[in-house]
């Protein structure tokens, strides 16, 4: 937690007493603001007004005696319909900003570096990636934002600090100084169409990341999408863009289509590093954010010893194709957050040798969509209430054995995997289905999971960490 003081003295609306709301209350208040804060919630208002929080009705509040208002990212600032607390913003003419915006002005001209991460997949693991890349080096480094720790309870900034931040569009468009040194955007498919009202709206958000880069700062964009592609064929100026792609090879940038990093600037290699060996960068996908988290890494001065070595040991995020433990050359690995057959589809085509956990609570299509990863499947244990509508699907293709709790699958899967001793065995849980039919949600079928595999015999068990992401 550090104090917000460039805004002593004024007088600040935040509205929204969540997470990230709370904290920016407290960093308001203890740099010196006049906080007045609100929620359309009445349980959280009474909340923070039994904890002594600056409670008042903002919507008797003359918005022309506030400086700013500071909105919670999951409040509407243009689609569907802008909240009433920006229209009264507005027509007030203050600025509506959000806690991001806050920190952004707090650390401009410390010295701390900020590397900001955003884009509709992937960036959860490139954020966690990357600050790991970063600690393990040895480098003074914070992460947070919309991954996990609102940007405001980090350690205050200094000279040489490094934040890395993962930024949601809500974020970026409350965000309106943000700069960062290093600048990543992952890809852009569909999604937030409703806050957003169109593509062409929810990538301009997205291209805000870079807006305010200059000379020394470092664009890094995913090109393999066409919107990406666009926002990047469109930067001009000074800042040092670096295209990547994990589809082609690319003559200048960084580029991984076949799992060998590679970055080229003016026509010379610079650097080559095989994302095959790390054992938590499994997948397409993570070659992606392996490529972004070397580029802010090397951006900041980091060698390609010290990166290679980080992500060597980065632990993967919890529940997300994480490496729990192995028993001999026999990989576990808990995939609980593929809850449905597009994110199991992800940890499928990492592997060539599956003993396939999966079950649940099925989503429209079931499994039909993952046919073409079925040969890769040794066997599949099937759990839950889709266990028979899975068998169907599988029938003739893949053998199965129908387990129905995740215990007993655990225990089928190893004892198969351990009997036909196939060379880069995966006893692999990807449910593609929820988890509500056992558990109450997929973390805690993941910590199950993890508990089954750690009493088999034999087993050493990883470590592991990691956060869960909320918005793209």
């Amino acid at each position: 937690m550090f104090p917000a003081l460039t805004f002593k003295g004024k007088r600040v609306a935040v509205f929204g007493l969540a997470r990230s709301g709370l904290a920016c209350i407290a960093a308001l208040k203890d740099g010196g603001a006049e906080v007045l804060a609100w929620d359309d919630s009445e349980p959280a208002v009474a909340k923070a007004r039994e904890a002594g929080l600056p409670i008042a009705d903002l919507r008797n509040i003359d918005f022309k005696t506030l400086d700013s208002l500071v909105l919670s990212p999951g409040v509407p600032l243009t689609h569907p319909a802008p909240h009433w607390t920006v229209i009264k913003a507005q027509a007030a003419g203050i600025e509506v900003i959000g806690d991001t915006e806050v920190f952004q002005r707090e650390i401009t001209g410390t010295g701390a570096k900020l590397v900001a991460i955003t884009g509709t997949n992937g960036k959860s693991t490139t954020t966690a990636l990357t600050g790991h890349v970063f600690k393990a080096a040895g480098r003074d480094c914070e992460t947070g934002g919309n991954i996990g720790t609102a940007v405001l309870q980090l350690k205050p900034p200094v000279k040489d600090r490094v934040y890395v931040i993962e930024l949601s569009s809500f974020q970026i468009d409350l965000m309106p100084s943000l700069r960062p040194d290093a600048g990543i955007l992952t890809n852009i498919t569909p999604d937030h169409l409703d806050r957003h009202g169109t593509m062409e709206n929810y990538a301009a958000v997205k291209a805000r990341l870079f807006a305010r880069q200059g000379k020394g700062d470092r664009a890094l964009i995913g090109v393999d999408d066409e919107w990406c592609a666009a926002i990047a064929a469109g930067l001009e100026g000074a800042t040092e863009k670096v295209p990547v792609s994990v589809t082609r090879d690319l003559g200048e940038g960084i580029s991984a289509p076949d799992g060998i990093l590679r970055h080229r600037r003016n026509g010379r290699e610079i650097a080559q590093i095989d994302l095959r060996a790390m054992p938590a960068l499994k997948g397409v996908h993570n070659w992606q954010n392996a490529c972004m988290a070397y580029g802010a890494a090397q951006a900041l001065g980091l060698s390609i010893d010290e990166i290679i070595a980080g992500m060597k040991s980065f632990p993967g995020l919890v529940h997300r194709m994480q490496e729990i433990g192995r028993i001999g050359s026999i990989a576990f690995v808990n995939d609980s957050k593929a809850t449905n057959a597009d994110a199991a589809a992800k940890a499928l085509a990492s592997f060539d040798t599956i003993y396939w956990i999966a079950g649940g609570i099925a989503k429209s299509g079931g499994i039909m969509p993952l046919i073409e990863y079925f040969p890769r499947i040794v066997k599949a244990y099937l759990i839950g209430q889709a266990a028979d509508e899975f068998a169907r699907t599988l029938a003739g293709k893949v053998e199965i054995e129908m387990c129905g709790t995740l215990d007993r699958a655990v225990e089928a899967a190893a004892r198969d995997a351990q009997r036909d001793r196939r060379k880069g065995a995966v006893v692999l849980l990807s449910p593609a289905c929820a988890s509500f039919d056992h558990y109450p949600n997929f973390e805690v079928r993941g910590d199950a999971f993890v508990r089954a595999v750690s009493g088999l015999a034999g087993v050493t068990m990883a470590q592991g960490g990691g956060d869960h992401a909320h918005q793209s």
